[in-house]
């Protein structure tokens, strides 16, 4: 999900930036207005639509609600940052006969880097924390980690193993710590790098 959403991000904010079509704003203000639907209202009509696709109750059927609650996040960011990109360098790109791909893998990712950090932090932890989506749309077989916890904690009857419990939280917060620690700095470098343009 999370590499999913930060290659459709990155190809969202290039085309709403670098190849504007008529009608650009009005779809980038529907993804824009997708990032303040709350969890709650997305349930029921995931639900059913995950049925519809036999998806229900799947890692696959997770994947896919990360994916499409997170579409709009990555695609602000990478639109934020893309407009900052000089035009210039796509059309020298376009003169020199790229295509629309090729402008995009050879002259927009490699000068990504800052950007494609910070969607990867902030989508891992959102999915990674998610016990909302997880509870709702999960089965036995692919509940999250925040599931299982939750499971974990409320299974034990009678006296509390809390040795047992703090040991899982460990564990459930250890992956978000490793992501900080290892790239934190780059993370408010990028949220930096797409603030301002020119």
């Amino acid at each position: 999900a999370v590499m999913l959403t930060a290659i459709l991000g990155a190809m969202n904010g290039y085309v709403l930036t670098k190849w504007q079509f008529k009608g650009h704003g009005i779809v980038f203000g529907m993804l824009l207005l997708s990032c303040f639907i709350p969890f709650q209202i997305v349930l029921i009509p995931m639900a059913k639509m995950l049925g519809i696709l036999g998806m229900a109750g799947t890692t696959s059927g997770l994947v896919f609600v990360h994916l499409i609650y997170g579409l709009g996040f990555t695609t602000l960011f990478f639109r934020n940052y893309y407009a900052a990109f000089p035009t210039e360098i796509i059309k020298a790109a376009q003169i020199d006969g790229a295509g629309f791909f090729r402008i995009f893998w050879r002259v927009l990712l490699p000068s990504s880097g800052p950007i494609i950090v910070v969607t990867v932090i902030w989508q891992f932890t959102n999915i990674w924390n998610d016990f909302l989506f997880g509870a709702s749309f999960a089965d036995f077989d692919s509940i999250p980690m925040t599931v299982a916890l939750n499971n974990l904690v409320n299974s034990s009857q009678g006296v509390k193993e809390y040795n047992v419990h703090f040991a899982g939280a460990i564990l459930a917060a250890l992956p978000t710590l490793v992501v900080y620690i290892v790239s934190g700095r780059y993370f408010v470098r990028g949220l930096m790098a797409g603030a301002v343009k020119g």
